[in-house]
This record gives structure tokens, C-alpha cells and sequence, in this order.
């Protein structure tokens, strides 16, 4: 990338989260997700005129939630503004949102510092056809959440580092089921370059990103646009820009507004919103631990590496799933090769998620103890763990329909020992000869005669013996 090493990227993120309520934010329209068009509207969420709005407690509720699972401080007093504009999909002509007093602010997410969390009502969504654009107002009046990011990003990797995280950390809250698809949860980048020691450089605003890989190459464009730009000798304009997968280019939208263009004013409608001490303990009391808590806990305790970690907490339910696990055989170290390894191949092969997924921790557990204590080998693991999974049988039942538990009689072992020296005169030659090498072929032939259920160490034991 040309000029790329001269510049600084500078990138603040906003996201939009639909929050997980049964009805919207200002009145008792349901807000399930993809109902027939201009279905689920009233008076109030269509903008009639006298129609007034009643904020819904539950959205003020997972608000907090967000709020405290990210770290930041949520205030006691907050206010609803009318932010003004007009287009298609926005019935009232302007959108309540927060602004000058938010709900909360200044958390953290890795190095990267949230500036604040606001509530606002979603808008609706216009349907372009070739002859004509089309309106849906279901979503109008979906609750929100927007989470502002200081400028703090620096690359469109750390970007997704970011968003990965806060998208686990509101699904782990249980605010916002984290759909990019159904645009649950949907990212604006703001992005300026500048040289190092700069002041800060004109920004451009990409907006609804709404997919990991759409935000990192969005990003990767836009940057590689203003360093083309400024090479050439020209100027970044402050503007809002759209980003179109196909081509895997961003193209002007429009013009970029700033707070003044929306004459934010506090609604007369809704009361300053007022939260006491004691029920932001209350919601504090019910959140589970984070991700970032549990990976590191993880490390830390069980001395898992931090990719293992990561991967485990990718999901409120395996991290709950594999902390069931290691509570079942008590040995992290297996229970992260068996869920990392094995569990999530399944998962993904099959496309299921954990709660899906036939084989619960405790029968995974004692499949892990049934290989630990030697009851069974490694080679006849992988099969019982593959029927497991299809059948949900447990592992104790399929090893004795099956018959694959090990042998360690030493005996039973010798015999087939002696069957196997017999049949192989040449590397037994060949091995007492000083060709040591062979054992092994030696070995496999023994576990090959029976089963693979040989015990391993008493096999080596018996063979050294017989050879000798």
C-alpha cells in the first residue's frame, strides 16, 4: 500500500445493539423479527400526532446491564432528546435518543475506551425496488443502545478485536442476541489518517456495517482512499459514506452532520430518567461473569493457553459447557483437548450449537476419566466419542456393546505376543540383531492382533520381554 507506513490511523466505532425486549421502547408493539410489513405499529411507534410515549423498564434495565458488563459508570440521571431529521422511515420526523446526559460512560473493552452508551429508538427500513422504494415501519421504535468508542482504534484488526469482544459481552449479558444478519447488532467506523504528531485528520464516517468481514475491509478501503487522496495532492471531505461489498469499495452517501445539524432539545414527552443506587446493585448482582474474566481466569488457574482460552469463551454456553466439564473429570488440561479439539469440530461440522449438542458435560467427563484411569485407549476414545455424539448413548454403554475396553492382562498380552514373534521372524531377527527400530512395527502388530485394546505400556512391557 502506497504512503501506508506514513500515516496514523485513527478509528472510532459506534455500535447499534437491538436490545432483547418483547415489546419497543415507548410502547407495546411486539418486536419480533421478520413479521409481515407494517404489521407490528401503533400510534405511537407510526408518530401519530398526540400519541405519547412510555419508556419501557425492561429496555432501561438490559441499558444497564450493558452499561455495567463493560465497565462503565451508569448515571443516575439521564435524558431523552428529540434528535431532528427527516427521511422516509423515521414516521415523526425526528428520533428520541440521549445526548447530552447519556446513560452511562466511560468503560473499557481491552485498551480501547468506551466514551458512552446512550438508549434511542431504532428507525424503520425502506425496501428499494426498481421502480419504487417501499417502507416497513416495524422496527421504527425497536429499543436501542448506541456504544460510542473514543478514537482509540488504530487498524482494522483491533477493530474486530474490539467488536468481537462486545458483541460476546452483550450476548453473555443477555441484551442483545448479537444477529449481524438481522441487524441486531450493526457498526458505524469513523476513520481519519493523519502523520505521526498530526493533529487530528477530517474523518469520514462509513455506515451499517453489519458483518466482521465487511467491517475489516471497509476499513481497509477507506484508509487506503484518504492516503491515495492526500498523495495526489487533495483534500479528505467530511462525509458519511456507504460501503459496498460487492465492489469492496466505500462510496459517498452524504454529507457528514454534526450535533448542531440535529438541534437536539430534551423531550417534553419523557421525564429525565432517574436510576437509584439500589437497582443498579440489583442488576449488577444478576450478570455472569464476562468473557474476558473467564479467559483470563483460565489462564491463570488452570494454566490454559490464551488462543484455548479465547476459544472457550467465544460463547456464554461452551464457556459454561467446558467449566462443566472440568468440574466433571477435574483435569482442565484433557477437558480443553476434548471440548477445543473434538466438541467444537462436531459443532461446527454439523452446525449445531452447544445447547444443541447430544453429549452434556457430564457424559463428556466421564469419557475423559474412562482414558485417564486407562479403561480405555485413545484410538478407541475417538470412536466412543464419535458415537456419542451421533447417538447420545454414553460413553460406558457403547464401550461395552462394543467391546472397547483396554486389556491389561498380561497374559492375554503375552499370548498375542507370541503370535506376533511367530508371524514375523525377519524384524524379530532384524531387532535382536540391533536394529531397534523395528519395535515399533513390532508393537503395532501386537495392538493390531488385538483390537487396539492392548494397554500400551503393558504391551511395550510384554514385548521387550519376549524379544529379550
Amino acid at each position: 500500500m502506497p504512503g501506508h507506513e506514513q500515516y496514523e490511523t485513527i478509528i472510532g466505532l459506534e455500535v447499534h445493539a437491538r436490545l432483547l425486549t418483547a415489546t419497543k421502547i415507548f410502547c407495546g408493539c411486539p418486536t419480533a423479527f421478520g413479521a409481515p410489513p407494517n404489521s407490528q405499529v401503533c400510534p405511537v411507534c407510526l408518530g401519530y400526532p398526540g400519541a405519547l410515549p412510555v419508556l419501557n423498564r425492561r429496555a432501561v434495565e438490559l441499558a444497564i446491564r450493558a452499561g455495567l458488563a463493560t465497565g462503565c459508570d451508569v448515571h443516575p440521571r439521564s435524558v431523552f432528546a428529540r434528535k431532528n431529521y427527516f427521511y422516509p422511515d423515521l414516521p415523526k420526523g425526528y428520533q428520541i435518543s440521549q445526548f447530552e446526559e447519556p446513560l452511562a460512560t466511560g468503560g473499557k473493552i481491552f485498551d480501547i475506551r468506551i466514551l458512552r452508551i446512550h438508549m434511542e429508538e431504532d428507525a424503520g427500513k425502506l425496501l428499494h425496488q426498481s421502480d419504487a422504494s417501499l417502507v416497513d415501519l416495524n422496527r421504527a421504535g425497536t429499543p436501542l443502545i448506541e456504544i460510542v468508542s473514543e478514537p482509540d482504534v488504530r487498524s482494522a484488526e483491533e477493530a474486530t478485536q474490539y467488536l468481537t469482544r462486545l458483541r460476546q459481552i452483550l450476548m453473555y449479558a443477555e441484551v442483545c442476541d448479537g444477529n449481524m444478519e438481522e441487524g441486531s447488532l450493526r457498526c458505524d467506523a469513523n476513520v481519519s489518517i493523519r502523520k505521526p504528531g498530526d493533529p487530528l485528520g477530517t474523518r469520514t464516517e462509513i455506515k451499517n456495517l453489519n458483518s466482521f468481514r465487511f467491517i475489516r475491509a471497509a476499513i481497509d478501503y477507506e484508509v487506503q482512499r484518504q492516503i491515495d487522496v492526500l498523495e495526489n495532492g487533495g483534500t479528505i471531505r467530511q462525509e458519511t459514506r456507504l460501503f459496498d461489498p460487492a465492489a469492496g469499495e466505500t462510496r459517498v452517501m452524504r454529507s457528514k452532520e454534526e450535533a448542531h445539524d440535529y438541534r437536539y432539545f430534551p423531550d417534553p414527552d419523557l421525564q429525565p430518567l432517574t436510576i437509584d443506587s439500589a437497582w443498579i446493585s440489583e442488576v449488577r448482582s444478576g450478570l455472569p461473569a464476562m468473557p474476558g474474566a473467564r479467559s483470563e481466569r483460565y489462564q491463570k488457574e488452570w494454566s490454559i493457553p490464551p488462543l484455548d482460552a479465547e476459544a472457550l469463551v467465544a460463547s456464554r454456553g461452551l464457556a459454561d459447557y467446558f467449566e462443566a466439564v472440568v468440574e466433571a473429570c477435574g483435569n482442565p488440561r484433557l477437558a480443553t483437548n476434548w471440548v477445543r479439539n473434538e466438541a467444537l469440530r462436531v459443532l461446527n461440522d454439523r452446525k449445531l450449537t452447544i445447547e444443541e449438542y447430544k453429549v452434556t458435560p457430564a457424559m463428556l467427563g466421564r469419557l475423559i476419566r474412562l482414558v485417564e484411569t486407562g479403561a480405555i485407549g485413545g484410538k478407541a476414545a475417538k470412536e466412543v466419542f464419535d458415537e456419542m455424539s451421533t447417538s447420545g448413548e454414553p460413553a460406558e454403554t457403547i464401550v461395552d456393546r462394543r467391546g472397547l475396553a483396554q486389556i491389561s492382562d498380561p497374559a492375554a498380552i503375552r499370548e498375542a505376543a507370541q503370535r506376533v514373534i511367530e508371524k514375523n521372524p525377519t524384524q524379530v531377527e532384524q531387532y535382536r540383531g540391533g536394529k531397534t527400530q523395528v519395535f515399533g512395527f513390532l508393537v503395532g502388530q501386537l495392538m493390531k492382533e488385538m483390537g487396539g485394546r492392548a494397554k500400551a505400556d503393558v504391551a511395550n512391557q510384554v514385548m521387550r520381554e519376549l524379544l529379550a
